[in-house]
């Protein structure tokens, strides 16, 4: 089953992750959208069928191999809450490590902080220019040095902030 069609720059909640993530910047989110090749090296890397590997946003019906198993997800649900910000127990010990975990996750608590702050549409919206190459206007994930289409480096606002972290964690894999 595949989730609704998104379209890049829409202000729907699929797109915000319960946990502050921005899914339009995800590897996963991209690969399903509009890079087969892609796709293809991501569900090789998690031993997984393209099918399985494809992500539609955290809240689709259609989520990749880490998202269908989020706690995060499960726990908001259970607390009838859209994010981790709203929760009495913010931020959590889980939270917190899954920060820690990846460099794409480091302005995670500055971004529910942001979402708590001025809503999750304007947050869609600031987020898309963070994460959106200034040359030609594509959207490139975290892991994305240079532009995906054009070249442009670094590819974002995000990556040219945390370039040293990104480069280092990208050597470990």
């Amino acid at each position: 089953m595949q989730g609704k069609e998104i379209h890049p720059g829409e202000s729907d909640k699929q797109l915000a992750a319960v946990c502050g993530l921005y899914c339009e910047a995800c590897s996963l989110f991209i690969a399903t959208k509009e890079d087969p090749e892609r796709l293809k090296g991501i569900a090789a890397r998690y031993q997984v069928s393209e099918e399985a590997a494809r992500c539609c946003g955290c809240r689709s019906e259609k989520r990749g191999p880490y998202c269908t198993v989020c706690t995060m997800c499960v726990c908001a649900a259970r607390r009838g809450i859209d994010f981790c910000i709203e929760c009495a127990e913010y931020p959590c010990d889980d939270l917190r490590r899954f920060q820690s975990e990846r460099p794409h996750r480091m302005e995670l608590l500055d971004d529910l902080e942001r979402i708590g702050a001025v809503g999750y549409k304007m947050w869609l919206r600031e987020m898309g220019d963070n994460y959106t190459c200034p040359r030609c206007g594509t959207v490139n994930s975290a892991y994305d040095l240079k532009c995906r289409k054009c070249g442009e480096e670094p590819s974002c606002a995000y990556v040219a902030k945390h370039k040293e972290e990104i480069e280092r964690f990208l050597k470990t894999l």
